[in-house]
């Protein structure tokens, strides 16, 4: 009996590893499938007038949007890769196309070519490391405001939904006045603002009382992904080619008033 009971014993734990060998494989598998799958997506996008929309100055991009889904689905090491894929299609975009004027931000190739061997540093880090970010940085976000959000502490939910709107709030004061500001209406954009953003906090909030808690946390996750994107290749193009980037402005300004 007891020599019975041991072989099933055995014939048990062999057939539940094999259950988890499969199951890891699948998962694995899945993972794979999805990551060519976003990775297919953004060089699409890359190399199709959907991903990359030139503004003169500079590209317009949605390809973070993937990326930013990626690293939600598949966690922070693939959302990298993906980001490391976004930022591969914007060297080769910017180094064979360059239309716009700010094109030798994105290349080290032409960047060497403008300013030196400095550039290449420069715009290896303008290129690789924000995107890099965005597929990494949305997904703790995730992570952490869906933590916070299921917490009982309502103090928490109403600060982050607080800190969002007034951002969303001196965003959108901003966009308006910026639009306004020929006419000098700037307290139009700035009532706009205040009401878009209490408007978004009453929404965050009726949606955090209905424990749709994933669901805010995906929308954070979205915004800091695009801000994680805006916000690293601007301020790096502002801090790294500052000057050099008022200079080519200039020689182009010049080039269309010879034209």
């Amino acid at each position: 009996m007891i020599t019975q009971y041991c072989i099933s014993r055995k014939i048990i734990s062999k057939e539940n590893n094999n259950r988890r060998t499969c199951t890891m494989k699948n998962e694995k598998t899945y993972e794979l499938v999805l990551t060519a799958l976003f990775t297919a997506i953004i060089v699409i996008m890359a190399f199709t007038p959907l991903g990359y929309i030139p503004l003169v100055v500079i590209n317009a991009t949605v390809i973070h949007i993937p990326v930013i889904l990626g690293a939600l689905f598949l966690g922070p090491k693939k959302g990298a890769f993906l980001g490391f894929v976004f930022g591969l299609t914007s060297f080769i975009n910017n180094t064979f196309k360059a239309v716009t004027a700010s094109a030798f931000v994105f290349s080290p190739i032409l960047a060497a070519d403008v300013i030196g061997i400095s550039g290449v540093f420069k715009s290896m880090y303008i290129c690789f490391v924000p995107r890099i970010l965005v597929g990494v940085i949305p997904y703790f976000v995730y992570i952490l405001i869906r933590n916070l959000l299921k917490s009982r502490q309502a103090a928490w939910r109403y600060a982050i939904n607080g800190a969002v709107s007034v951002i969303f709030c001196i965003s959108v004061r901003a966009f308006l006045n910026n639009l306004l500001k020929e006419s000098g209406n700037t307290l139009a954009g700035t009532a706009a603002g205040i009401v878009l953003g209490a408007v978004l906090f009453l929404g965050l909030t009726a949606m955090g009382h209905k424990k749709a808690s994933a669901n805010v946390a995906f929308a954070y996750a979205g915004l800091a992904g695009a801000f994680t994107n805006t916000l690293f290749v601007m301020s790096g193009i502002f801090i790294l080619y500052k000057e050099d980037s008022v200079s080519v402005l200039q020689q182009d300004e010049s080039k269309l008033t010879i034209l």
